[in-house]
């Protein structure tokens, strides 16, 4: 799942790469301003869940102004990926069936298993990547390239190599 995450993630930001700075910014009446504050919400939401689980409870999201441009926030969203993975990597399979305990932004207490909030973060990624496709569109600009789940399936059973 995280690999599917990653790579409609990277699929995304390399669309987002050829808008102008006034297009990456500008305000599309969306869930999210703008496609910068869109993708800027996604990496701030990897990261808060990454910090419920390392036991701490965020209460505020990233700020979109710190990212004035693609390669800052892919910088920014490839070191948080690291963190992920490298987590990811510690747990073995009766860990990731665990419940946690965590706090929402605004603080209620929830438990809810490992994999149920790790299927989150894939889901939520997928809707607002969604929500950008459509932005690149009004924009005319040239959306990513097909981020369906099948997609990144048949590509990699067909690539050689590690799967």
């Amino acid at each position: 799942m995280l690999e599917f995450h990653y790579w409609a993630r990277d699929r995304v930001l390399d669309a987002a790469a050829q808008l102008t700075p006034e297009q990456f910014t500008r305000d599309m009446g969306s869930s999210f301003r703008s496609i910068r504050d869109t993708l800027v919400h996604l990496l701030s939401a990897d990261n808060n869940w990454w910090l419920r689980w390392q036991g701490t409870s965020p209460t505020s999201m990233l700020d979109p102004d710190g990212y004035a441009d693609v390669p800052t926030l892919r910088a920014a969203w490839s070191a948080q990926e690291a963190k992920m993975r490298s987590f990811l990597a510690s747990l073995d399979d009766r860990s990731v069936m665990e419940a946690m305990d965590y706090k929402t932004l605004d603080g209620r207490p929830f438990r809810s298993a490992f994999w149920e909030m790790l299927h989150h973060v894939v889901n939520h990624g997928t809707y607002h990547r969604g929500q950008v496709q459509t932005m690149l569109r009004q924009l005319g600009a040239t959306p990513a390239k097909s981020l369906d789940a099948i997609t990144f399936y048949r590509e990699r059973s067909a690539s050689p190599g590690p799967q």
